[in-house]
């Protein structure tokens, strides 16, 4: 972390001369007018509640965190200086307690009404995130700050160590090191800052409806664009004539909603779009025919778990056998062109160094070799008979639940007719909402689910920490004092390559103890056309547009 501090500092002053270079060249409404197309009409445009593709990637434009990230020519990214100016750390251990205090400065910036972008802006959005009786699935992203669980607890937000010093400054104190916090948490769409006053007149005006959809050219932003239009299956963003940086990117962003890949790919054929994603089957299958085509990693494993705490699946011996007995590689083919058999809990892309992403940097911790099926299949098989069954019929029937889609089904009736056949387990798929999914799972009333398994932040911690015993996600039941006491070393490690070696013995403690069984990783891909150049996909999954420009420029 003080490594990554540094170079931030160093990259103050650089990014402060470039936009100051650039406020030269292109001011407001000079660019172009773009379409795109990411994905269906957003399910919200409310921060703490936009889980999907679209609605994050409008978010970006519209809000600016503390930090943003930015991709340079060659396509690497990086996080800069966003709505803070500038951030120290400062270090506090007292009774082997470890506490980070970071400070942020603010810039001069203000919100597309005129009004300052305060430090107390934050406060707010921040409590809003972290308050139990919001439900946002990305509250857990500030469980590292110091006093989010006494704050739940109690129902006081105002325990949540997130403090305006004054207007310009803002104070975070976490609970030990975390390597992910400046450039997860403080560029996510889910932690953007908010205006209390606004979200109440709108809210107040909205006849009943979520805050944000009465009219939403009357959201107040302080990023990049505004919203100028939203009908006809398009959402129109325009440049934000208070951001306090130069646009060289385009005037206007006109978003056209698609229901499927199919519609989308159309728009980008006839040229109503020129940026798509997602990308339909048939597509993806023209690019996989290249064997030097790579798709782009999603932050995500699907995985079958198992209940540990129920029967019959707390003996880690059926569990194991019930691993062995997968076949991913065919998972995979069932799931798509762009899916992969997982080679552990952590999919491709989570960073790890400059060297490589922490799967690249690890020796695969799930055998997948197809030639290799079968052997795999004798031991599940002996470990079947040591589990105290004959057969896998003496289990009963056992249901499969998981997340009713196209994909998943096929998955789920493959997996299940593998157990039949290579254990004669006789596991019934049984497709379910999302709500009646993981209702299911935190009750504890399952034996067999299947489950996309994200990540608050692109960091293998992330992925990790929730099957600690005490985590409030920790759906399998899993309970591991040697797994618990990893992952506190990893909370209170400075960073490098200790905390990396640590992530990585969890990870290969958590797939011995066969807790659950990653299937696949899945991945992506999107278009834009040749003659721009500009548009990034970040690796948490939403786009940026906001940079595109012609090639000829």
């Amino acid at each position: 972390m003080k490594q990554f501090l540094k170079r931030l500092t160093a990259l103050l002053l650089p990014a402060a001369l470039c936009a100051a270079l650039l406020s030269g060249c292109a001011r407001d409404g000079e660019g172009m007018a773009l379409s795109v197309c990411a994905g269906a009409a957003p399910d919200s445009l409310d921060p703490i509640y936009a889980e999907d593709i679209p609605g994050q990637t409008v978010l970006a434009h519209l809000y600016e965190n503390l930090m943003r990230v930015t991709v340079d020519s060659a396509g690497k990214t990086s996080v800069l200086p966003g709505m803070a100016k500038s951030v120290d750390q400062e270090e506090d251990a007292r009774e082997g307690a470890v506490t980070v205090t970071y400070t942020f400065r603010l810039r001069s910036a203000r919100w597309s009404d005129g009004q300052p972008v305060t430090a107390g802006d934050f406060v707010y959005a921040w409590q809003r995130l972290a308050d139990p009786a919001r439900g946002s699935r990305y509250a857990d992203l500030l469980s590292v700050v110091k006093g989010f669980q006494e704050a739940r607890a109690a129902g006081d937000m105002s325990l949540l160590q997130v403090t305006a010093k004054n207007d310009s400054t803002l104070v975070v104190v976490l609970n030990g090191h975390y390597d992910w916090f400046l450039q997860e948490v403080c560029t996510s769409p889910a932690a953007m800052p908010l205006r209390q006053d606004v979200v109440q007149k709108l809210k107040a005006a909205s006849g009943g409806k979520s805050w944000w959809q009465g009219d939403p050219t009357q959201l107040v932003t302080n990023g990049p664009y505004t919203i100028a239009a939203s009908e006809d299956g398009v959402l129109r963003l325009e440049a934000n004539s208070r951001y306090y940086a130069a646009q060289p990117g385009p005037r206007s962003i006109d978003f056209h909603y698609a229901a499927s890949a199919e519609e989308a790919w159309s728009l980008y054929e006839s040229k109503t779009v020129d940026a798509v994603w997602p990308l339909p089957d048939q597509r993806l299958t023209e690019l996989a025919a290249n064997p030097e085509w790579t798709p782009l990693p999603e932050p995500a494993t699907y995985a079958a778990l198992f209940n540990c705490a129920a029967e019959p699946f707390s003996d880690s011996t059926l569990r194991e056998a019930m691993s062995l007995a997968i076949d991913r590689s065919a998972l995979a083919r069932a799931a798509g062109a762009a899916a992969l058999p997982a080679e552990g809990v952590v999919p491709p892309g989570v960073p790890e160094n400059e060297e490589g992403d922490f799967r690249t940097l690890s020796a695969p911790l799930l055998d997948n070799d197809p030639e290799g099926y079968e052997d795999r299949c004798l031991q599940a098989r002996t470990l079947l008979e040591e589990a105290g069954y004959n057969s896998g019929a003496d289990l009963g029937e056992l249901e499969f639940l998981y997340l009713k889609n196209d994909v998943n089904d096929a998955v789920a009736q493959l997996l299940c007719q593998q157990w039949q056949e290579a254990l004669g387990v006789q596991a019934v798929p049984k497709g379910l909402t999302e709500r009646g999914l993981m209702s299911a799972l935190r009750s504890g009333e399952y034996t067999l689910a299947g489950r996309t398994l994200t990540a608050s932040a692109n960091d293998a911690e992330c992925f990790l920490m929730s099957w600690t015993t005490d985590s409030r996600e920790n759906l399998i039941r899993y309970e591991s004092t040697a797994y618990d006491t990893l992952m506190k070393i990893v909370a209170g490690a400075a960073g490098g390559t200790a905390r990396m070696g640590c992530l990585h013995d969890a990870e290969a403690l958590l797939l011995m103890n066969h807790a659950m069984a990653p299937l696949y990783t899945k991945g992506t891909a999107w278009e834009l056309r040749e003659s721009l150049t500009g548009a990034f996909r970040d690796p948490r999954g939403w786009f940026s547009f906001a940079g595109v420009v012609s090639r000829a420029t």
